[in-house]
């Protein structure tokens, strides 16, 4: 069991050697420099890229969405038209419309 004098009293310190005083003063200077390179670090031009990204994944998405939903909707009138001839009734000619978004992405 320890001794109740050694948890109320401080450690003394080591004594102050060239060697610590050398060693606190590299860090010392590491630190510093590290903390000048980090407030020079393009944080906006970095945020700026990211977002770029993240808008070009949205743009990819929609489109792939468009995609799928249109070939849903052929997939479907498709199917309509094919019972609809099975049953007898008369089908009407797919008529393409333009959807008015000419965009060339």
């Amino acid at each position: 069991m320890m001794p109740m004098k050694s948890l109320l009293l401080p450690q003394s310190p080591r004594p102050l050697t060239r060697r610590r005083l050398l060693s606190g003063a590299v860090g010392v200077a590491a630190y510093g420099a590290l903390r000048k390179g980090v407030a020079k670090f393009p944080l906006r031009a970095a945020t700026v890229t990211v977002t770029a990204w993240g808008i070009r994944a949205a743009r990819e998405a929609e489109r792939k969405a468009q995609q799928s939903a249109e070939q849903a909707r052929l997939t479907a009138a498709d199917v309509i038209a094919e019972a609809k001839e099975r049953i007898g009734e008369d089908v009407a000619p797919l008529v393409v419309v333009d959807s008015g978004n000419n965009d060339a992405h």
